[in-house]
């Protein structure tokens, strides 16, 4: 491989790719970056650029928000002019976004081989939309880079040859490992000695008066007993102020740069949150995680890690912070290859494909 072409889009793709491309630039092999623009504001995607240490993007495609199908076809439509310009050896695409998908469909269709890294993760629940994303670009991809070996199982059992499954680690660490000194580091800024950290932004959980309603009183109720900090996507906020819901005790920021919103998690109590990526985090860090879902892409944080799953149920998420408030809190253990060096690994076998 002597050209790799990078896809990334939002903030969990950012956080994946940095290390792939450090690891790559050392080896002295070519690299274009293309940015999709799926997260578009500073925020959400030129700070953590800088904080990671990413380059400048070699292409933005600037393409915004939309619907799930305009935004794909969107990015299809932008994207496939830079391949046809760029030629690529090989197109790496990361995690399970819209800009994921729509990459490793541009790139079959055109015969440039494609690279996933976080394949094989299933939560088995197709009303995520996550979930079509992960399916459909496994089945398009050529080499399948697995963050655990629940992954290769699940591609060997759809199918997938042996060959072209990579167990390399969870890339997401690499980045954590990198930036904790920094993190831990981070000045304070008022916060509190002992708070629960919460992120919301799945429709399931958002884009329902009733169910957010309920979210934000249980929260409220939690914060009677235990501060909450509670940066707030856009989406949230956005439903936050079209429902006309009273935030009441909560703590709300703008969404955090990485380092930042790492240092909280690292000092947090609890973290509770829908996120894929904090389960993972979180495992690696120690801390107890909550998780507002009735499922999981990522079920060696639950079987090895400190998440749980309390899905929709009140009750059990107040049970189970009670626990957490008396110590008694899950114990974990970092999964195999969580080490720091998952990009070297993915460097080092496109270098000597």
């Amino acid at each position: 491989m002597n050209h790799i072409l990078h896809v990334v889009g939002a903030r969990p793709n950012f956080v994946k790719a940095a290390p792939v491309l450090r690891a790559i630039r050392e080896r002295g092999m070519r690299q274009t970056l293309v940015h999709t623009g799926q997260h578009y504001d500073g925020n959400m995607s030129d700070v953590f650029f800088t904080q990671l240490d990413i380059p400048e993007p070699d292409f933005n495609l600037e393409v915004g928000s939309g619907s799930h199908a305009s935004q794909t076809a969107e990015i299809m439509r932008r994207f496939e002019p830079v391949v046809l310009e760029r030629k690529p050896d090989l197109t790496l695409v990361y995690g399970d976004v819209n800009s994921t998908v729509a990459a490793a469909l541009v790139c079959s269709k055109l015969l440039i081989p494609v690279g996933h890294v976080e394949a094989g993760l299933r939560s088995f629940d197709r009303t995520m939309p996550e979930e079509i994303n992960r399916i459909v670009t496994d089945r398009l991809s050529d080499v399948l880079f697995t963050p655990s070996e629940d992954g290769d199982a699940n591609l060997l059992r759809e199918g997938v040859p042996k060959e072209r499954i990579h167990f390399v680690g969870n890339v997401m660490i690499d980045s954590l490992i990198r930036l904790l000194p920094a993190a831990r580091n981070c000045p304070k800024n008022g916060f509190p000695e002992r708070f629960a950290l919460v992120t919301l932004h799945r429709p399931s959980n958002v884009d329902d008066f009733e169910t957010l309603r309920e979210l934000l009183n249980a929260l409220a109720r939690v914060s009677k007993d235990l501060n909450i900090v509670f940066p707030v996507h856009p989406r949230t906020r956005q439903r936050i102020t079209e429902f006309g819901i009273d935030s009441q005790n909560l703590r709300l920021l703008d969404p955090l740069p990485y380092i930042e919103f790492l240092s909280l998690q690292t000092r947090a109590a609890v973290v509770i949150t829908d996120s894929g990526g904090i389960q993972e985090e979180t495992t690696y860090l120690g801390v107890p995680c909550l998780t507002l879902r009735p499922n999981t892409e990522r079920p060696i944080t639950v079987t090895s890690g400190t998440n749980i799953l309390v899905g929709d149920d009140r009750g059990r998420l107040i049970a189970e912070l009670g626990k957490i408030m008396e110590g008694k809190q899950k114990k974990g253990v970092t999964p195999p290859l969580w080490d720091g060096r998952t990009g070297d690994r993915i460097a080092n076998i496109l270098h000597g494909v």
